[in-house]
């Protein structure tokens, strides 16, 4: 039954299903829009088996492939599109986006052109429309079968954080509010990159202690880089930071570490589902060289992704860096 606060969903994959679902069952009216006729069309026959097989979806979601459509009349917006698509779908959206009604991202990434983090697209393309981050370990099986999920809701507004988390909160579901938008940002868009890392390291059979080396050290670096760019350091030992690192790390239900996996059994990647880690890779170490942050890491998978090095001469490079105190 709705309580009358009407959420729209910009994405037809797992996780915009997932949260559409979310959404629903926290009382929500929700139609959700996606590009492909036949996802819509299996939305509303009650299942998404592209994205979410064998998954019933219950009926109530008003799905279409008309943007306008799904935008009219929304007290909120849910952004689920990769975020390399991220800015060519909210200009698909401007000319029907309801004015100061905020947006939250959902995606999680940096743009691979520009380097700017999402909310700055956001704020670039919608200047009318507050910009709110969705972020946390969860697995779209998980949210869309109603299993216990916790995330965090982040907004540069304190209130409309508050006010998000508390309506998104439902059933399973539990939202946390921050107003630490970079923080949840950073955390969400390299945790990607450190789990393509220990996906590698286990694919090519270095043993659980690389794999563990990997993800603690991948910390290290993800604390340094959000210190370069005011996270605070509670944010990225949360959900949106910690927690989503070692979940992502840890699960071939995770794109990024099965992709991770393939590449370091020396399998085929053409045609696995998308791996947002691996765009992401490659601008995360621009950055991190220009502004002269430490993350060999990062730079390590980013080299790895183009070809230039092995997995085993990566981590050999890794192991024979110059000694130091831990951080």
């Amino acid at each position: 039954m709705s309580d009358g606060f009407r959420v729209a969903v910009l994405g037809g994959g797992a996780w915009g299903t997932a949260l559409a679902l979310a959404m629903l069952r926290a009382g929500h009216a929700v139609s959700l829009w996606a590009r492909d006729g036949e996802t819509v069309e299996a939305i509303s026959r009650g299942e998404n088996p592209r994205y979410l097989p064998g998954i019933p979806i219950e009926h109530g979601i008003a799905a279409t492939t008309d943007i306008g459509t799904a935008l009219a009349g929304a007290d909120c917006v849910l952004a689920v599109v990769p975020a390399q698509s991220l800015r060519g779908v909210l200009g698909k959206a401007k000319p029907h986006m309801p004015a100061d009604v905020p947006l939250v991202l959902c995606a999680k990434g940096i743009e691979r052109e520009t380097g700017a983090l999402l909310s700055s697209i956001v704020t670039e393309i919608l200047p009318g429309n507050p910009v709110a981050v969705l972020s946390g370990p969860s697995f779209a099986t998980d949210v869309a079968r109603g299993l216990p999920t916790a995330v965090v809701v982040a907004a540069g507004q304190e209130n409309l954080a508050v006010d998000l988390a508390q309506r998104f909160s439902a059933l399973n579901l539990r939202c946390y509010s921050s107003d630490d938008v970079t923080g949840v940002e950073i955390g969400g868009a390299l945790k990607n990159v450190f789990a393509i890392a220990a996906g590698a390291v286990t694919g090519a059979e270095l043993g659980a202690s690389a794999q563990a080396a990997m993800v603690t050290r991948g910390f290290a670096e993800l604390r340094r880089i959000g210190a370069t760019f005011g996270a605070r350091p509670e944010t990225l030992m949360g959900l949106s930071g910690l927690g989503d690192l070692l979940l992502t790390c840890s699960s071939v239900q995770s794109r990024n570490f099965a992709y991770g996996l393939a590449l370091g059994r020396g399998e085929a990647l053409t045609g696995r589902p998308l791996a947002e880690g691996v765009p992401t890779a490659a601008i995360a170490a621009r950055i991190t060289a220009e502004q002269a942050i430490d993350a060999p890491i990062i730079a390590a998978v980013a080299a790895i992704l183009d070809g230039a090095v092995s997995i085993n001469d990566a981590v050999a490079a890794l192991m024979s860096r110059p000694l130091k105190t831990e951080d």
